[in-house]
C-alpha cells in the first residue's frame, strides 16, 4: 500500500499570518461609549464647559435624557468629571460633572488633555482675585460628604448664603466707583417693599454679599454676578445680587437666571432675616 503526502505550499503559510493582520485593527476599534443625561431637576439643563470646572465656559446646554458619546472621565480637583461630545456633532465637546451621566466610563482621558486645565486651576488658586472663590459643588460647601449631616437643606443654605454675603459687602468697598453714593432712605422705600413682596420658590437657594458698617456701601440698587445654586448638588452658575441699604438696614435681592428671588435682610452689619418659609439661622 502506498502512502500519499500532502504538502502545502509556501505561499499559503505566507499569506495566513498577513490575514490575520488586517483583521486586528478592524477588531480593535470599539464602539464609542454612550452615557445618558439624567438626575436633572425638572427643568434643568446640564452645562457642558470648556473646561472641568464650574466656572468653565458654557459650550452647550443638555436636557434630561440626551445621549452623548462619554470619552472617559477623570478626578479634578476632588470632583469626577467626564469629556463628552454630541454624537450628531462630535467637534462638539466638553467636561460635565460625572454624577449626571449613566453609565459612567470607566476609562480615564488622557493626561494631554487634562494637564492644560488642572494648570488653569491651580493659576486661579494663586491669583488673589479668584482665591476666594467658592467651590464649584453646593454640596461641597455644606460639608455633606463624608458625615453624617447636622442641619437641614435649608438651614444649611441659609449658612452658606450668609457667608457669601459678608464678601460681596468686602469686595464691593475694596472697589468703589464714583457713583457709590448713599441714597436718601425715603427713596429706597419702594424698592424694599417690591423686593420684600417677591415669593420665593420651594426649596430655592441664593447667595448675597452685604456691606458691613463703616465702608463705602454701593450706589441704590448696585448690581453684581456672584456664583449660586438653587438646588442643593447642582452646579453652581451665576445670579444676579442687587443691594438696597437705608442707614444700618439692607436689603440683599438675588434673581436666578429661570426666575425667582431670594431676599436676606441685615441690620447693622449682621443678618436678621430673609423671606424663606422657616426658621432663619446663620452662623
Amino acid at each position: 500500500m502506498m502512502r500519499r503526502t500532502v504538502t502545502l505550499r509556501t505561499t499559503l503559510l505566507i499569506a495566513a499570518p498577513l490575514l490575520l493582520t488586517a483583521l486586528l485593527p478592524a477588531r480593535a476599534e470599539e464602539a464609542p461609549f454612550v452615557s445618558i443625561v439624567t438626575d436633572l431637576a425638572p427643568g434643568d439643563l446640564l452645562n457642558v464647559r470648556a473646561t472641568a470646572s464650574a466656572m468653565g465656559k458654557i459650550k452647550a446646554r443638555l436636557p434630561n435624557g440626551t445621549s452623548v458619546n462619554n470619552l472617559g472621565c477623570n478626578d479634578v480637583n476632588g470632583y469626577r468629571w467626564c469629556k463628552v461630545a454630541e454624537i450628531d456633532n462630535p467637534q462638539l465637546a466638553g467636561w460635565a460633572p460625572a454624577r449626571y451621566l449613566n453609565p459612567e466610563n470607566p476609562a480615564a482621558v488622557a493626561d494631554i488633555e487634562t494637564t492644560g486645565e488642572n494648570m488653569t486651576a491651580a493659576a486661579g488658586d494663586s491669583n488673589p482675585a479668584t482665591a476666594d472663590q467658592p467651590p464649584p459643588d453646593l454640596t461641597a460647601r455644606l460639608d455633606a460628604t463624608g458625615r453624617e449631616p447636622t442641619m437641614t437643606t435649608v438651614e444649611a443654605i441659609g449658612r452658606v448664603a450668609i457667608e457669601d454675603a459678608y464678601r460681596l459687602a468686602l469686595a464691593a468697598s475694596e472697589n468703589p466707583s464714583a457713583r457709590e453714593t448713599q441714597a436718601p432712605a425715603a427713596a429706597d422705600k419702594p424698592i424694599r417693599k417690591r423686593a420684600a413682596n417677591a415669593a420665593p420658590p420651594a426649596n430655592a437657594q441664593s447667595v448675597a454679599r452685604l456691606q458691613p458698617p463703616g465702608r463705602p456701601a454701593p450706589a441704590l440698587g448696585a448690581r453684581n454676578e456672584i456664583p449660586c445654586a438653587r438646588h442643593v448638588g447642582q452646579p453652581m452658575t451665576s445670579c444676579k445680587a442687587g443691594v438696597v441699604r437705608s442707614g444700618d438696614k439692607a436689603e440683599v435681592t438675588v434673581t436666578w437666571p429661570d426666575g425667582g428671588t431670594r431676599v436676606i435682610r441685615f441690620q447693622a452689619g449682621r443678618p436678621a432675616g430673609s423671606n424663606a418659609s422657616g426658621e432663619f439661622r446663620y452662623t
